[in-house]
């Protein structure tokens, strides 16, 4: 079975639903007309630049092109997960935290995959390497970006709790155990219920393309499941990262809760 290529009229006629909202959007009086044509634009030119950037990085195939590739969607992803949260870490804090904990958690699941279970030649192989980085990057956001936005918050809201506990002789990480544990489990929720829906409400994004694309269901079902495994590990890692090192940067050496170090 051959993929089917998709024409610009066969993309047009998508369009057609974009229009609809709009008109809606006006009938309605919900003013969300021009964002949804902002929005819209920049999808599609986003995306065919991307287009144009992978047809290269692919025809070139250089490990250096492919991991400068990779490390600006890293840095782009950690920025996401500096500006989300609505508490800021003084100096930077945010976008350290951030850039490490996606990076560590992207390359060691993207490695363990591409030289496991995936097995290209070359192992950095472009058509591989970058697509499976950019969707492990997308699931290890979100979770980063929760677990460091339920700490902060959680940190500046549960104040009063964490340093009476110090004033009784607890050891900081003792008293910050409850709020790193709710952040971490706060940002692995989404991943836990993308896995107790795949297959039953939901096909996912993977699994339909391949399938689109003419590979066997059942071949598609493997793969999603190994994604699906990878997306909740890379999530898992970024979390727990996130949650210690947001804490350990509101301490000192004498395990006091150095609030003064978010920004307000």
């Amino acid at each position: 079975m051959k993929p089917i290529l998709l024409s610009t009229g066969d993309v047009l006629i998508g369009a057609v639903l974009i229009v609809a909202d709009g008109m809606l959007s006006l009938l309605l009086g919900l003013n969300l007309h021009r964002q949804l044509s902002i929005a819209a634009i920049r999808l599609v030119v986003q995306l065919l630049i991307i287009g144009f950037v992978l047809r290269a990085v692919f025809a070139i195939a250089s490990p250096a092109l492919t991991l400068a590739v990779v490390l600006v969607m890293v840095a782009v992803a950690s920025r996401e997960v500096a500006a989300r949260p609505e508490q800021r870490l003084r100096n930077f804090g945010n976008y350290t935290i951030g850039a490490g904990s996606v990076a560590a958690a992207t390359a060691l699941t993207a490695l363990l995959a591409l030289t496991t279970a995936i097995r290209s030649t070359p192992w950095y192989d472009p058509h591989y390497a970058i697509p499976l980085a950019g969707i492990v990057l997308g699931n290890v956001l979100n979770g980063a970006s929760l677990a460091l936005d339920s700490m902060l918050g959680g940190v500046a809201r549960e104040r009063p709790g964490i340093e009476a506990q110090l004033a009784l002789g607890v050891p900081y990480m003792k008293a910050m155990k409850g709020l790193i544990r709710a952040s971490i489990r706060r940002a692995l929720l989404p991943i836990v219920n993308q896995m107790s829906a795949a297959g039953l409400v939901t096909l996912p994004g993977i699994m339909t393309g391949q399938i689109l694309a003419g590979m066997d269901p059942m071949e598609a079902a493997k793969y999603q499941i190994l994604l699906m495994f990878l997306l909740s590990g890379g999530s898992g890692l970024a979390s727990v990262l996130v949650a210690y090192l947001a804490a350990w940067r509101l301490t000192d050496d004498r395990q006091r809760l150095r609030i003064d170090r978010l920004a307000g």
